[in-house]
Protein backbone atom coordinates (compact mmCIF):
# COMPACT_ATOMS: atom_id res chain seq x y z
CA UNK A 1 0.00 0.00 0.00
CA UNK A 2 1.22 3.50 -0.86
CA UNK A 3 1.39 5.72 2.23
CA UNK A 4 -1.02 8.65 2.06
CA UNK A 5 0.70 11.81 3.37
CA UNK A 6 -1.55 13.58 5.93
CA UNK A 7 -2.21 17.31 5.73
CA UNK A 8 -3.21 20.16 8.00
CA UNK A 9 -6.03 22.38 6.73
CA UNK A 10 -6.95 25.98 7.45
CA UNK A 11 -9.17 28.55 5.75
CA UNK A 12 -11.40 27.91 2.75
CA UNK A 13 -10.64 29.97 -0.35
CA UNK A 14 -12.78 31.29 -3.20
CA UNK A 15 -11.35 32.74 -6.40
CA UNK A 16 -14.37 34.39 -8.03
CA UNK A 17 -13.82 35.74 -11.56
CA UNK A 18 -16.33 38.17 -13.09
CA UNK A 19 -16.86 39.85 -16.46
CA UNK A 20 -18.64 43.19 -16.67
CA UNK A 21 -21.24 43.84 -19.37
CA UNK A 22 -19.72 47.12 -20.50
CA UNK A 23 -22.37 47.75 -23.16
CA UNK A 24 -25.17 47.69 -20.57
CA UNK A 25 -23.05 49.57 -18.03
CA UNK A 26 -22.48 52.45 -20.42
CA UNK A 27 -26.23 52.89 -20.86
CA UNK A 28 -26.73 53.64 -17.15
CA UNK A 29 -26.85 57.30 -16.15
CA UNK A 30 -23.83 58.78 -14.41
CA UNK A 31 -25.86 59.40 -11.25
CA UNK A 32 -27.08 55.81 -11.07
CA UNK A 33 -23.61 54.43 -11.83
CA UNK A 34 -22.25 56.46 -8.94
CA UNK A 35 -24.80 54.98 -6.53
CA UNK A 36 -24.16 51.44 -7.80
CA UNK A 37 -20.40 51.82 -7.43
CA UNK A 38 -20.74 53.27 -3.92
CA UNK A 39 -22.81 50.26 -2.86
CA UNK A 40 -20.30 47.80 -4.36
CA UNK A 41 -17.35 49.64 -2.81
CA UNK A 42 -18.95 49.36 0.62
CA UNK A 43 -19.46 45.64 0.07
CA UNK A 44 -15.78 45.27 -0.83
CA UNK A 45 -14.63 47.40 2.11
CA UNK A 46 -16.64 45.24 4.52
CA UNK A 47 -15.23 42.05 2.94
CA UNK A 48 -11.65 43.28 3.21
CA UNK A 49 -12.28 44.11 6.87
CA UNK A 50 -13.90 40.64 7.25
CA UNK A 51 -16.83 42.20 9.08
CA UNK A 52 -18.79 39.05 8.25
CA UNK A 53 -16.44 36.76 10.20
CA UNK A 54 -14.04 36.79 13.13
CA UNK A 55 -11.17 35.79 10.85
CA UNK A 56 -10.44 36.03 7.15
CA UNK A 57 -8.93 38.01 4.33
CA UNK A 58 -10.24 39.38 1.02
CA UNK A 59 -8.98 41.33 -1.96
CA UNK A 60 -10.10 42.60 -5.37
CA UNK A 61 -8.02 42.31 -8.55
CA UNK A 62 -8.42 43.66 -12.06
CA UNK A 63 -7.78 40.79 -14.48
CA UNK A 64 -5.58 41.38 -17.51
CA UNK A 65 -6.86 39.84 -20.75
CA UNK A 66 -10.20 38.52 -22.00
CA UNK A 67 -10.85 35.83 -19.39
CA UNK A 68 -12.43 38.18 -16.84
CA UNK A 69 -12.58 41.82 -15.80
CA UNK A 70 -11.97 41.33 -12.10
CA UNK A 71 -11.59 38.71 -9.38
CA UNK A 72 -12.69 38.54 -5.78
CA UNK A 73 -10.32 36.55 -3.58
CA UNK A 74 -11.90 35.50 -0.28
CA UNK A 75 -10.45 33.43 2.56
CA UNK A 76 -12.73 32.39 5.43
CA UNK A 77 -12.88 29.68 8.12
CA UNK A 78 -15.95 27.96 6.61
CA UNK A 79 -17.43 27.42 3.13
CA UNK A 80 -20.72 28.81 4.47
CA UNK A 81 -19.02 32.18 4.95
CA UNK A 82 -17.69 32.09 1.39
CA UNK A 83 -21.19 31.42 0.14
CA UNK A 84 -22.53 34.27 2.27
CA UNK A 85 -20.04 36.61 0.57
CA UNK A 86 -21.21 35.40 -2.85
CA UNK A 87 -24.80 36.06 -1.83
CA UNK A 88 -23.93 39.48 -0.44
CA UNK A 89 -22.38 40.49 -3.75
CA UNK A 90 -25.36 39.04 -5.65
CA UNK A 91 -27.55 41.46 -3.68
CA UNK A 92 -25.60 44.48 -4.97
CA UNK A 93 -26.76 46.19 -8.12
CA UNK A 94 -23.31 45.88 -9.67
CA UNK A 95 -23.77 42.11 -9.67
CA UNK A 96 -26.61 42.55 -12.18
CA UNK A 97 -24.06 43.78 -14.74
CA UNK A 98 -21.64 40.88 -14.26
CA UNK A 99 -21.35 37.25 -15.24
CA UNK A 100 -19.10 34.74 -13.56
CA UNK A 101 -16.52 33.45 -16.03
CA UNK A 102 -14.75 31.09 -13.63
CA UNK A 103 -14.56 30.21 -9.97
CA UNK A 104 -12.35 28.00 -7.85
CA UNK A 105 -13.09 26.62 -4.38
CA UNK A 106 -10.29 25.19 -2.25
CA UNK A 107 -8.75 25.16 1.24
CA UNK A 108 -5.32 26.16 2.51
CA UNK A 109 -3.15 23.22 3.45
CA UNK A 110 0.27 22.17 4.70
CA UNK A 111 1.78 18.69 4.63
CA UNK A 112 1.91 17.28 8.15
CA UNK A 113 5.35 15.76 7.63
CA UNK A 114 6.70 19.13 6.49
CA UNK A 115 5.19 20.78 9.56
CA UNK A 116 6.70 18.10 11.81
CA UNK A 117 10.14 18.46 10.22
CA UNK A 118 10.19 22.24 10.63
CA UNK A 119 8.26 22.44 13.90
CA UNK A 120 10.08 19.74 15.85
CA UNK A 121 6.85 18.19 17.16
CA UNK A 122 4.76 15.14 16.37
CA UNK A 123 1.56 16.66 17.76
CA UNK A 124 -0.64 18.07 14.95
CA UNK A 125 -2.60 20.32 17.32
CA UNK A 126 0.59 21.78 18.81
CA UNK A 127 1.97 22.37 15.32
CA UNK A 128 -1.12 24.35 14.31
CA UNK A 129 -0.18 27.16 16.68
CA UNK A 130 3.35 27.65 15.34
CA UNK A 131 3.77 30.96 13.42
CA UNK A 132 4.93 29.39 10.14
CA UNK A 133 1.99 26.94 10.20
CA UNK A 134 -0.49 29.72 10.96
CA UNK A 135 0.93 31.73 8.07
CA UNK A 136 0.29 28.83 5.69
CA UNK A 137 -3.15 27.86 7.00
CA UNK A 138 -4.51 31.36 7.68
CA UNK A 139 -2.76 33.55 5.10
CA UNK A 140 -3.50 37.25 4.89
CA UNK A 141 -3.64 38.38 1.25
CA UNK A 142 -0.29 40.19 0.85
CA UNK A 143 -0.19 43.83 -0.09
CA UNK A 144 1.56 43.23 -3.41
CA UNK A 145 0.45 44.79 -6.66
CA UNK A 146 0.29 41.71 -8.89
CA UNK A 147 -1.26 38.27 -8.58
CA UNK A 148 -1.36 35.23 -10.82
CA UNK A 149 -3.52 32.17 -10.25
CA UNK A 150 -3.56 28.73 -11.83
CA UNK A 151 -5.00 25.31 -10.93
CA UNK A 152 -2.98 22.12 -11.29
CA UNK A 153 -3.09 18.34 -10.98
CA UNK A 154 -0.53 15.66 -10.38
CA UNK A 155 -0.52 13.22 -13.32
CA UNK A 156 -2.28 9.86 -12.93
CA UNK A 157 -1.42 8.30 -16.29
CA UNK A 158 -0.27 4.84 -17.31
CA UNK A 159 3.39 5.88 -17.51
CA UNK A 160 3.62 8.58 -14.84
CA UNK A 161 1.34 8.27 -11.82
CA UNK A 162 2.21 10.48 -8.86
CA UNK A 163 -0.09 8.57 -6.53
CA UNK A 164 1.67 5.24 -7.06
CA UNK A 165 5.08 6.56 -6.02
CA UNK A 166 6.44 5.77 -2.58
CA UNK A 167 6.44 8.48 0.08
CA UNK A 168 10.24 8.69 -0.08
CA UNK A 169 10.15 9.23 -3.86
CA UNK A 170 7.55 11.97 -3.53
CA UNK A 171 9.45 13.64 -0.69
CA UNK A 172 12.71 13.66 -2.64
CA UNK A 173 11.13 15.26 -5.71
CA UNK A 174 9.19 17.82 -3.67
CA UNK A 175 12.39 18.87 -1.88
CA UNK A 176 13.91 19.75 -5.24
CA UNK A 177 10.70 21.49 -6.26
CA UNK A 178 10.71 23.50 -3.03
CA UNK A 179 14.30 24.58 -3.56
CA UNK A 180 13.28 26.45 -6.72
CA UNK A 181 10.42 28.16 -4.92
CA UNK A 182 12.58 29.19 -1.98
CA UNK A 183 15.02 30.89 -4.35
CA UNK A 184 12.21 33.34 -5.24
CA UNK A 185 10.88 33.80 -1.69
CA UNK A 186 12.08 37.41 -1.48
CA UNK A 187 10.18 38.48 -4.61
CA UNK A 188 7.25 36.03 -4.91
CA UNK A 189 4.88 35.00 -2.13
CA UNK A 190 2.82 31.89 -2.78
CA UNK A 191 -0.42 30.48 -1.44
CA UNK A 192 -1.12 26.78 -2.03
CA UNK A 193 -4.68 25.54 -1.63
CA UNK A 194 -6.03 22.02 -2.01
CA UNK A 195 -9.26 21.24 -3.83
CA UNK A 196 -9.52 17.45 -4.03
CA UNK A 197 -13.21 16.75 -3.56
CA UNK A 198 -14.01 20.48 -3.66
CA UNK A 199 -13.38 21.49 -7.28
CA UNK A 200 -12.26 20.09 -10.63
CA UNK A 201 -8.52 20.42 -10.00
CA UNK A 202 -6.37 19.12 -7.14
CA UNK A 203 -4.52 22.29 -6.16
CA UNK A 204 -4.67 26.01 -6.75
CA UNK A 205 -1.53 28.13 -6.79
CA UNK A 206 -1.79 31.87 -6.17
CA UNK A 207 1.40 33.92 -6.51
CA UNK A 208 1.87 37.52 -5.39
CA UNK A 209 4.65 39.95 -6.35
CA UNK A 210 5.52 43.57 -7.02
CA UNK A 211 7.08 42.45 -10.30
CA UNK A 212 4.91 40.26 -12.58
CA UNK A 213 7.98 39.19 -14.57
CA UNK A 214 8.98 37.09 -11.58
CA UNK A 215 5.93 34.88 -12.14
CA UNK A 216 7.24 33.95 -15.58
CA UNK A 217 10.75 33.30 -14.31
CA UNK A 218 9.60 31.15 -11.39
CA UNK A 219 7.10 29.03 -13.32
CA UNK A 220 9.51 28.64 -16.25
CA UNK A 221 12.32 27.45 -13.97
CA UNK A 222 9.98 25.00 -12.29
CA UNK A 223 9.13 23.50 -15.70
CA UNK A 224 12.61 21.95 -15.64
CA UNK A 225 12.11 20.43 -12.20
CA UNK A 226 11.45 16.67 -12.29
CA UNK A 227 8.17 16.77 -10.41
CA UNK A 228 6.76 19.37 -12.83
CA UNK A 229 8.28 17.90 -15.98
CA UNK A 230 6.93 14.40 -15.31
CA UNK A 231 3.89 14.79 -13.11
CA UNK A 232 2.37 18.29 -13.31
CA UNK A 233 -0.67 19.28 -15.39
CA UNK A 234 -1.66 22.96 -15.41
CA UNK A 235 -4.92 24.76 -16.02
CA UNK A 236 -5.55 28.32 -17.13
CA UNK A 237 -3.29 31.09 -15.83
CA UNK A 238 -4.94 34.40 -14.86
CA UNK A 239 -2.99 37.58 -14.11
CA UNK A 240 -4.42 40.32 -11.90
CA UNK A 241 -3.61 43.80 -10.59
CA UNK A 242 -4.67 44.68 -7.02
CA UNK A 243 -7.53 47.19 -6.75
CA UNK A 244 -8.84 48.91 -3.62
CA UNK A 245 -12.53 49.52 -2.89
CA UNK A 246 -12.01 53.29 -3.18
CA UNK A 247 -10.59 52.76 -6.69
CA UNK A 248 -13.74 51.15 -7.98
CA UNK A 249 -15.26 54.45 -9.13
CA UNK A 250 -12.30 55.29 -11.35
CA UNK A 251 -12.09 51.72 -12.68
CA UNK A 252 -15.73 51.72 -13.75
CA UNK A 253 -15.91 55.31 -14.98
CA UNK A 254 -17.15 55.72 -18.55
Amino acid sequence: MVEVPPTLEGWYALHDFRALDWARWKQVSAEERSAIVAEAAEHLRAAEAHEDAEEGSSALYRIVGHKADFMFLHLRPTPDQLNDLETAFARTRLSDFTTRTYSYVSITELGLYEAMARGGSQDPEALRHLPFVQARLKPIVPDRRYMTFYPMNKRRGEVYNWYLLSLDERRAMMRGHGTVGHAYAAVVQQMITGSVGLDDWEWGVTLFSEDPLQFKKLVYEMRFDEVSAKFAEFGTFLLGVRARPDELASLLAV
